[in-house]
């Protein structure tokens, strides 16, 4: 076992101190959390978890912090590869009264890169103002980190006993590497972190437009992530004898036809029940649309105007897109070679070999070779049971009245994909309520409200007691 701590960063209260809001407030936590877990957030920020960095401080901190706490040490462990000591992996074990299988919450410690110079503030220094927190890994996903730790802390100090265990993964590799914290203890440490249910935080997606909350999504599947290379070649020669047979021109010409192809619609039970209640939030001829496409058989008018706006299009069927090319050699010479990657995010249900025949239809060339470069990892759908959906609408009710939860389907991945592979049902679910029209994830000035991350930590709390039967 591997624990590293760190110094404890003290961040100073709002100016003025906490309001009494964060003391009554029905959608915030209790003060003395509240603070806790504005604190866990700025110490957590201030550790740089990106890339080669590796997590194995940040997972030190969340020990640090829950054996403090009082959680035993035997239920509070860090774990990392032999050969990569720097991705490091929290687990906390909340025990419970019963022999149920536990509920497994994974989080995810690394974040993206980010360079001072591009960002208004210090990207890894919490930083307060107008009413936002800004820092990198505030909305992906060290805010939710925060939640979690601070909802598992209060659980213990309050005595609650669940009636079965609580389990927390904070792990590594998340945003990329070849030491995904999530698949490596499955893979190696399984009955630490076996588990009959998996919420994760860093899945679902709670919805601001233009200031109003408008929906909390409960993700029950995600596309799968597949990459192919498209790549043609010819014997080249001198530029001054051009050819017809120029592999960046046949490339393109196949891209260009790609581009314009849509692959079929493809419904499932998910996106099925997405636009169902989605349609509730919309008005006029998108919402008669989103209907008109649930009939047998769907309205084609409908489908085409849906798939003309990015957010319903990706919902209804597999996309792929070109991301890189690359052709040619020297300036002076006809090229030999042009190669195309080409990114799909793919339904699940899907084949890989359906998307790459698909892909080579489009193309319609068949000097283009299509080959996979990052192949599929399928993973099934968790059903959108009544019973995990009442509980978060229940919770959702008492918090926000109005706002809809929508079973969702991400087109982006999560660690999800690998606790669905290994047979355990998962449910991604958050309650940071993020502005639609400008998601800072991943870019400059991450950042995310103070209420809202208030409002997290009680989310979180609420739905811990709900899931593991308190």
């Amino acid at each position: 076992m591997i624990l590293a701590c760190c110094a404890v960063l003290q961040l100073a209260s709002p100016p003025g101190g906490p309001s009494a809001q964060a003391q009554t407030s029905p959608t915030r936590p209790p003060q003395k959390y509240e603070a806790l877990g504005r604190e866990i957030l700025g110490e957590l920020i201030a550790i740089n978890s990106a890339g080669a960095n590796g997590t194995t401080v940040a997972a030190g901190a969340v020990a640090a912090r829950a054996l403090a706490a009082g959680f035993p040490a035997a239920d509070v462990q860090v774990l990392a590869p032999a050969a990569q000591p720097n991705k490091g992996n929290a687990v906390v074990r909340l025990r419970g009264r019963a022999s149920e299988r536990p509920v497994l919450y994974i989080c995810h410690l690394d974040v993206v890169e980010a360079r001072r110079e591009d960002w208004t503030f210090d990207p890894f220094k919490l930083t307060e103002q107008d009413g936002w927190l800004y820092g990198r890994g505030t909305i992906d996903m060290k805010g939710q980190v925060s939640a979690v730790l601070t909802s598992l802390i209060r659980l213990k100090q309050e005595g609650v006993v669940p009636a079965r265990d609580i389990i927390a993964v904070f792990a590594a590799d998340e945003e990329g590497g070849d030491a995904n914290g999530v698949a490596w203890l499955l893979k190696d440490h399984r009955p630490l972190v076996d588990a009959g249910l998996v919420i994760n935080h860093d899945g679902g997606e709670a919805a601001i437009k233009q200031g109003r909350k408008i929906f909390l999504g409960v993700q029950t599947s995600e596309k799968m992530y597949l990459t192919f290379s498209l790549e043609t070649t010819d014997k080249g020669g001198h530029s001054s004898r051009p050819t017809a047979e120029n592999p960046i021109y046949r490339l393109a010409a196949g891209l260009e036809r790609l581009g314009t192809f849509r692959f079929p619609v493809h419904l499932t039970e998910t996106t099925r029940l997405y636009f169902t209640r989605r349609a509730a939030l919309e008005t006029g001829q998108v919402q008669s649309d989103m209907r008109a496409i649930l009939a047998s058989p769907a309205d084609p008018a409908a489908l085409e105007r849906l798939s003309s706006t990015v957010e319903t299009n990706i919902q209804l069927r597999t996309t792929c897109t070109t991301t890189m090319i690359e052709g040619g050699h020297a300036e002076n010479a006809l090229p030999q070679r042009a190669r195309a990657t080409v990114q799909c995010r793919v339904i699940p249900g899907e084949s890989a070999d359906s998307v790459a025949a698909a892909i080579g239809a489009a193309v319609a060339d068949p000097k283009i070779a299509i080959s996979v470069l990052s192949p599929a990892q399928p993973a099934p759908d968790s059903p959108p049971t009544p019973d995990i959906l009442t509980k978060v609408e229940s919770i959702t009710r008492a918090m926000w009245p109005g706002v809809i939860v929508l079973p969702q389907m991400s087109a982006g991945a999560t660690d999800s994909i690998y606790t669905r592979e290994a047979g355990i049902p998962s449910y991604g679910i958050d309650a940071m309520f993020d502005d639609l029209d400008d998601g800072r994830a991943h870019g400059r000035d991450e950042r995310i409200g103070v209420t809202v991350f208030a409002e997290e930590i009680e989310f979180v709390f609420r739905l811990m007691r709900a899931v593991s039967g308190q």
